[in-house]
């Protein structure tokens, strides 16, 4: 393939890792920065690294794994697999987020593994989370960790990049969680296989970096590879206050070369809904409002920091309290944001009113921990999927939304319009 100048953020990434110029299509083995294991994946990783005949990490500093989605274990199985990736992370001096810590993904931000430039890999589909930080962030599969876990390297073919322009500021009560899911309806699922978005125009400058996490997790559910956005203010700021001073944004070449673009007015976003059971089938909320809900889901990577948990609070307070018959749980995305909760008083605030508080993890999203809900409930979530089963209850009909929206349904028991408040 001929080489051309004018690259992409994501070919940029990646050339800077391979040591050489890459363009879209042509395969390359890079080096990477991070990895992360979460025990749905590092248990069979370490029963392959070792089945490879490995017995040394290439570097223990660029490894974590994460107690987070059988949190905590749900049998003395699971108990048994959290103990193989404690032995394996203590004897290695790799890094283990233990159970209540929070999901891997929130605490590889919050203890600053992730800087701008960055190829993180994690054998979990919603590591893009990381393009949030400008950095090319892609899951793995278990295989492919634990071989990068002793060489330090990856293969993989470099994507077309789809530029996603964002134009405009939202609207509240309007949330970046109606963002994401927009974009999934116009894309479809597989609206992005293989592609890296990229993530662009002055509409960007509008999102909080804990909002361009939402809108970069939920990337994959279009079937995108990586999702990045630009370093900026709010990048930066957001950089310095988890301490990183020091950090090499990478910004697309002025002739970089797109498969194609999609512009958003972030200003014409309004609250949206997934229906059951496909993360593509969005709809207004208004469409599906006055459906009677049984549980509500608040938590995980796509809703579980204290600002989308405050959210949901506000539309609460104003009711008075949670609607007769609905089951809130509130999982926070991890120990440092329940803390936040608990220092402002909103903790005590939602246990008041009834909602019931589980372990900082991946909870309910993905049915393995956490509250379950019954066969035949309509469950409405701040979760990023939704198929049948998804919740460890495939008769449940789960619906995606924000916080606000998810919010509004705990204080009136059914799906409702979210209203603008200050939280």
């Amino acid at each position: 393939m001929q080489s051309r100048e004018g690259r992409t953020i994501a070919e940029k990434i990646l050339g800077a890792h391979a040591g050489r110029n890459l363009d879209a299509g042509e395969f390359a083995i890079v080096s990477v920065d991070q990895l992360l294991g979460t025990d749905g994946s590092a248990p069979m990783a370490i029963d392959l690294f070792a089945s490879m005949g490995f017995e040394i990490v290439f570097d223990a500093s660029r490894i974590a794994f994460s107690c987070d989605h059988y949190a905590p274990a749900t049998s003395a199985r699971i108990a048994a697999l959290h103990e193989k990736m404690r032995s394996f992370a203590e004897g290695r001096g790799i890094t283990l987020f233990r159970v209540g810590e929070g999901i891997g993904r929130q605490r590889m931000i919050e203890d600053g593994r992730v800087r701008p430039g960055m190829i993180v890999a994690g054998a979990d589909s919603h590591c893009v989370t990381y393009g949030a930080l400008n950095a090319f962030a892609i899951g793995i599969g278990a295989s492919d960790l634990a071989a990068a876990m002793a060489t330090g390297k990856i293969w993989l073919k470099v994507p077309q990049t789809l530029e996603i322009i964002l134009r405009g500021k939202l609207t509240p009560p309007a949330q970046a969680k109606d963002v994401i899911l927009e974009l999934l309806r116009r894309l479809r699922a597989d609206g992005a296989d293989y592609l890296a978005l990229e993530f662009s125009g002055d509409g960007v400058a509008s999102l909080s970096v804990e909002e361009r996490i939402v809108i970069a997790n939920m990337a994959t559910e279009a079937g995108a590879k990586a999702a990045l956005f630009p370093v900026d203010a709010a990048a930066r700021d957001f950089l310095r206050r988890i301490g990183i001073s020091d950090c090499a944004p990478v910004e697309p070449d002025a002739h970089a070369r797109y498969a194609d673009r999609l512009t958003i007015e972030l200003a014409e976003i309004t609250p949206r809904l997934a229906l059951p059971h496909h993360v593509d089938a969005v709809v207004p909320v208004g469409e599906a409002a006055g459906r009677p809900v049984d549980m509500v889901f608040i938590g995980t990577c796509t809703g579980g920091r204290a600002s989308d948990i405050r959210s949901a609070l506000a539309a609460i307070r104003e009711a008075g309290g949670i609607a007769p018959g609905v089951e809130l749980v509130i999982t926070p995305a991890s120990r440092s944001e329940l803390e936040l909760l608990i220092a402002d008083g909103s903790l005590a605030e939602l246990t008041a009113f009834g909602a019931v508080l589980t372990t900082p993890g991946c909870g309910a999203c993905c049915g393995t921990s956490g509250a379950i809900p019954r066969d035949g409930a309509t469950v409405i979530s701040t979760g990023n999927r939704n198929f049948k089963g998804r919740m460890g209850a495939p008769k449940a009909e789960i619906f995606l939304a924000s916080p606000a929206a998810c919010g509004a349904a705990a204080a009136t028991g059914r799906i409702t319009e979210p209203k603008a408040m200050v939280s």
